[in-house]
């Protein structure tokens, strides 16, 4: 009967692919193919005063496109979801206060591999919108919970631990981010991560300006101070270059 049925299928051009997607089991988490690349909000990225309108116009132009913030990429829901699925690890774990590097203050950190169903979609999402396809990515994602008092000092990410582009999901709180020109302080941003938003970072704004995200005593966003709570940032990173492809 089963050799008659195959039979009759072939026999009407029937896709036998299909027929075992259909009849399978496993869930593969795929990004809906229309998901086209979205640009950030340029409303969230303020340029110091230092940094003239006339001076360095297309490097201007370049950070608006590398430094891309995407309020409410995420709903609510989906943050309860993410973060239930870290908490119990981190909860197990005590805010440091010595990065081996001495970049972060006050943080607890870990990577995931592994997750469920729903933050799965969530993260193909992010896959989608903030990578280019075929781009290799690091396995497991980066989460980084920073404490209230807690924050980042200004430092560039090493080439050797992730490639071209990062991306980061804010859960919990708003924070600030503050760009420098390597090699001129008087070129100066912010970006403001509000919660729940995504941020995506490539290019110059990788690799010409250290980032930090400011402390409570320097969070300001517009002449108003913001205010950091605890915040939680899943970070997907894309694979670090191959030492030829560095020459």
């Amino acid at each position: 009967m089963r050799l008659l049925t195959l039979n009759l299928l072939r026999s009407c051009n029937f896709d036998l692919n299909k027929l075992r997607f259909f009849c399978s089991t496993e869930k593969v988490i795929e990004p809906k193919s229309e998901i086209q690349k979205i640009s950030g909000d340029p409303s969230l990225i303020e340029f110091h005063p230092s940094w003239k309108a006339d001076e360095e116009t297309d490097l201007r132009k370049q950070v608006l496109r590398d430094m891309r913030v995407i309020p409410d990429f995420i709903n609510e829901t989906e943050e309860i979801s993410l973060l239930s699925e870290v908490e119990p690890q981190l909860k197990r774990m005590r805010y440091e206060f010595d990065h081996w590097d001495n970049a972060i203050e006050g943080y607890r950190e870990t990577e995931r591999q592994a997750w469920n169903e729903q933050n799965s979609v969530t993260l193909a999402r992010v896959r989608s919108v903030a990578f280019d396809n075929g781009i290799e990515l690091l396995p497991h994602t980066h989460v980084l919970d920073l404490a209230p008092a807690g924050y980042i000092k200004p430092h560039v990410d090493a080439v050797r631990f992730c490639g071209d582009t990062i991306a980061g999901l804010c859960l919990l709180s708003g924070a600030v981010m503050r760009l420098m020109h390597e090699n001129s302080p008087d070129y100066v941003l912010d970006a403001l991560l509000p919660r729940r938003s995504l941020y995506i970072m490539s290019g110059v704004v990788r690799y010409q300006f250290n980032h930090a995200v400011l402390s409570n005593e320097k969070s300001v966003w517009r002449g108003g101070k913001l205010i950091k709570k605890r915040r939680v940032a899943i970070i997907t990173r894309e694979q670090p270059k191959k030492p030829s492809d560095l020459i």
